[in-house]
């Protein structure tokens, strides 16, 4: 069993743009988003995942994560059975100090959100925290990726 451990953050501005090493397309769906278990399939660039995630910590920090790669041609079979709600979004790897913060700029119905997380190797770990990082929001299930398929920001604000 893999533990992910992460610590989730608003972007201020698109700074992170000019500094970020790589960007990757990603569009994915739910094929169950109850808490204690999300089954997520995902294209990521030209390669296909599934993921099972676990319920979090009570700080919403870690939890129990597991991924195979498929083929693209099964996920995008699997996408058509998916909950309502696809999420569509580019994800920038950015470098800071010895960890790489992976930053989520949304779009359709999510447009306008951008979220920074960068995995740790415990809860408690220290890390260099870029300029452009903003609020925390671990723990807080409405920026979860299965949560914003249900209830898109564009619907928050």
């Amino acid at each position: 069993m893999a533990q992910e451990i992460e610590r989730k953050f608003l972007v201020l501005d698109n700074n992170f743009k000019t500094v970020a090493a790589k960007s990757t397309r990603i569009t994915q769906g739910y094929l169950s988003s109850l808490p204690e278990r999300t089954v997520r399939v995902r294209i990521k660039g030209d390669k296909g995942f599934i993921t099972i995630k676990g319920i979090g910590s009570a700080s919403g920090a870690s939890r129990f994560e597991w991924e195979k790669e498929i083929p693209v041609t099964e996920v995008e079979e699997l996408l058509q059975i998916c909950e309502p709600g696809v999420i569509d979004k580019t994800r920038y790897e950015v470098k800071s100090g010895i960890h790489t913060f992976e930053v989520d700029e949304f779009y359709g119905e999510n447009q306008g959100l951008v979220v920074a997380e960068v995995e740790l190797s415990s809860e408690d770990e220290n890390f260099a925290k870029p300029i452009w990082i903003g609020e925390e929001v671990t723990g807080d299930v409405k920026y979860y990726n299965s949560m914003l398929m249900k209830n898109p920001y564009s619907k928050w604000v």
